[in-house]
């Protein structure tokens, strides 16, 4: 399969080489940072408002390689593409149960690891080494960072991001655009566009980028 990714930086870098893993073809790097389309190694650069007709010239499908989350649904409203344009990427290390759902655009990385009856939704980053467990509800744009562990029975609202190795225990609602900050364990809901830190994870002031 021939894969376009929007976005040139490390997170991307890293969708690459999952890509690659996967047997697959990077066949273009858009990101506005380019003004014009050029070709170099037989791999196209330029600026996102290029992805349509690279779409057609090259067959392929479309990833959104940008980690901040309310960016990459900004861009994905801009393209206005249909689910099936869009390609997801699990790499050949990551564990997936096949009794999992895996939505469009979603990446997940080496050593990560979905188990059964889960259900991740479209543009999800599942980073290496997270963990989400059986009967999850992981809704669009959320991003689970590397080493963060989901346990069961756990529902992830749009845009919500669980930083490195923090923890949610069972059955918690983790609310839309919220943040569990690095290493916190959650034992209690959180509430939608919050922020929480600590063992166990306490409120504290957002600065949470929104998408409304």
């Amino acid at each position: 399969m021939n894969i376009i990714l929007i976005g040139d930086s490390g997170h991307a870098r890293v969708i690459a080489d999952n890509i690659v893993s996967c047997g697959n073809n990077v066949v273009a790097k858009l990101d506005d940072k380019y003004t014009e389309l050029f070709n170099r190694g037989g791999c196209w650069f330029g600026p996102v408002s290029e992805a349509n007709s690279l779409i057609k010239k090259e067959e392929a499908k479309v990833i959104i390689a940008i980690g901040n989350n309310a960016v990459r649904k900004k861009i994905v409203e801009r393209l206005s593409l249909v689910p099936a344009g869009y390609a997801t990427a699990i790499h050949k290390d990551a564990i997936v149960s096949p009794s999992a759902v895996i939505g469009s655009g979603t990446v997940i990385m080496p050593g990560a690891v979905v188990n059964a009856a889960a259900t991740i939704g479209n543009h999800v980053i599942l980073n290496s080494r997270s963990v989400v467990e059986h009967d999850c509800r992981i809704a669009d744009f959320v991003h689970v960072s590397p080493g963060a562990a989901v346990a069961g029975v756990v529902k992830i609202e749009e845009g919500a991001l669980i930083e490195a190795g923090a923890a949610v225990t069972p059955v918690k609602n983790i609310g839309q655009w919220s943040i569990v900050h690095a290493g916190s364990a959650v034992v209690e809901d959180v509430e939608e566009f919050s922020s929480v830190v600590g063992v166990p994870a306490r409120k504290v002031p957002s600065v949470t980028e929104v998408v409304k």
